[in-house]
């Protein structure tokens, strides 16, 4: 069976007859096998994706008309994102074994559109990682470098697309676990608009910066993942009311945009000197297409990263409080009293970075320092966003790298988690302010891949989505 990059040629191939439902399974689950060694599923779904794949083929007897949107396209979830009657544990320990009641939003619509769930895939416990090395179920690994990290959160999510186990991945983007994996495996990875698609049954890590977001090989299939997934949902009232736009009706554009990068960002001599020509490189290809590009100052770069962790470890503080060991999950046996149930059950099910992070949002959240640490924080997120906005008065989108380098060695940084912190320099601001910013492949550096993202202002997905798909026409 050929490889796929896109849903149009596999319904085209479905449509004539020259595949089917049931090939498109059992060819994914023969890739699953193998690259399992990458350590990319948890768990899949063999005997219910194969038992759908029947069911849809048999539709698509009744007549072409009688399918859904997303029919043929098999998809992986990240083990974040709730659906019924499945285990989700966020990576983590004080989880294992519990089975969701209901099915996110997102997953809803999904399945209503035809799609096939093939299974659910690793991620740095709780979407806390930029490598996904903190998993309860262990690193997972990028197939392009022996024992080179895949990114985080979404890691597994975009190595599930990189190893042509499905067609497309769904995953979280909080400071960029979407767009930065998809830079490190060689994917495109899209973040709408905060509220752009509904958070129900999204395992909460900061619910003021958390979006789901796709991985893919194509801008065409993000695009139609978006209009499906996005719109109003009664379950969370954080959602946007915005109607949903035809993000799928694809167009390549011949008008002329401005566009920005922000100096300091592509100079800066933590950038390295590969990305950083492959960057110069794209903004003049950019220019010579007759787009209007211009450097900015950007005066906010260093505050990104200390604002973005305390803003996050203080929602991380208090979403995380939920998981006690009474109520579902992951229940310490050695326990005499309440109390000491809640403390081992919180100390043996939560891993090291996860502690790391609930004990600073507690501290930045508690008496004395609530207004020196999280107040100033959250000033700093308010002149942040008014600054990009500012930005995007007379500019249509933002250029940026999406990684300060390539895909690092599992366990490099073991020894200092700063420098993973730092990985999403360039990431945190598209959720600090609530954009859209999409990363597409850029080039190579010793055979490891990096990206660039492009962002826009907010719910303008299909003037980004439009941009990108000419750009990779």
């Amino acid at each position: 069976m050929p490889k796929y990059s896109k849903l149009t040629s596999i319904q085209n191939d479905l449509h004539s007859g020259a595949t089917t439902c049931v090939e498109l399974v059992e060819y994914y689950l023969s890739n699953i096998e193998e690259n399992k060694a990458l350590n990319v599923y948890i768990e899949t779904y063999e005997t219910e994706a194969r038992e759908r794949a029947i069911a849809l083929d048999a539709k698509l007897k009744e007549g072409v008309e009688k399918t859904g949107r997303l029919f043929g396209m098999v998809i992986s979830i990240k083990d974040v994102l709730c659906y019924e009657g499945h285990e989700v544990t966020g990576g983590s320990k004080i989880l294992t074994g519990f089975k969701s009641l209901y099915s996110a939003t997102a997953i809803e619509r999904l399945l209503a559109e035809d799609a096939i769930i093939i299974g659910r895939v690793n991620c740095d416990e709780f979407a806390m990682g930029s490598a996904n090395e903190n998993s309860y179920y262990g690193p997972t690994k990028n197939a392009l470098g022996e024992n080179k990290v895949p990114g985080g959160s979404s890691g597994a999510s975009a190595v599930s697309v990189q190893t042509d186990t499905c067609l497309a991945a769904i995953g979280s983007d909080t400071g960029g676990s979407v767009r930065q994996p998809a830079a490190f495996c060689g994917v495109i990875g899209m973040k709408p608009s905060y509220g752009r698609i509904s958070r129900y049954g999204l395992l909460a890590y900061a619910s003021s910066f958390d979006q789901i977001g796709t991985l893919t090989n194509s801008v065409e299939d993000a695009a139609l993942l978006l209009e499906v997934m996005a719109g109003a949902d009664e379950f969370d009232s954080t959602v946007s009311q915005q109607v949903v736009k035809p993000y799928a009706d694809l167009k390549t554009e011949t008008k002329k945009r401005k566009i920005a990068y922000f100096k300091n960002t592509i100079e800066s001599d933590q950038l390295d000197s590969t990305i950083q020509s492959a960057t110069f490189d794209y903004i003049e290809k950019l220019k010579a297409e007759g787009h209007e590009v211009t450097a900015l100052d950007f005066d906010y770069l260093d505050y990104l990263i200390p604002a973005y962790y305390v803003l996050t470890t203080a929602e991380a503080s208090s979403n995380l409080s939920r998981y006690d060991g009474v109520r579902f999950g992951y229940r310490s046996a050695d326990t005499k009293s309440l109390t000491e149930t809640y403390r081992k059950s919180r100390t043996e099910g939560f891993g090291d970075e996860v502690k790391r992070r609930i004990m600073l949002g507690t501290f930045v959240l508690s008496s004395g320092y609530y207004d020196a640490y999280y107040t100033k924080a959250q000033k700093v997120r308010r002149m942040i966003a008014d600054s990009i906005q500012e930005v995007f008065k007379s500019h249509d989108f933002i250029v940026m790298p999406v990684t300060p380098d390539v895909a690092w060695t599992i366990g490099e940084h073991d020894a200092d988690p700063i420098k993973t912190y730092l990985a999403d320099v360039y990431t945190v601001l598209a959720n600090m302010v609530g954009i859209p910013a999409i990363s597409f492949p850029l080039g190579q550096k010793e055979g490891m891949p990096f990206g660039i993202q492009i962002m826009s202002p907010i719910f303008k997905e299909d003037q980004l989505l439009n941009f990108v798909f000419t750009q990779h026409q």
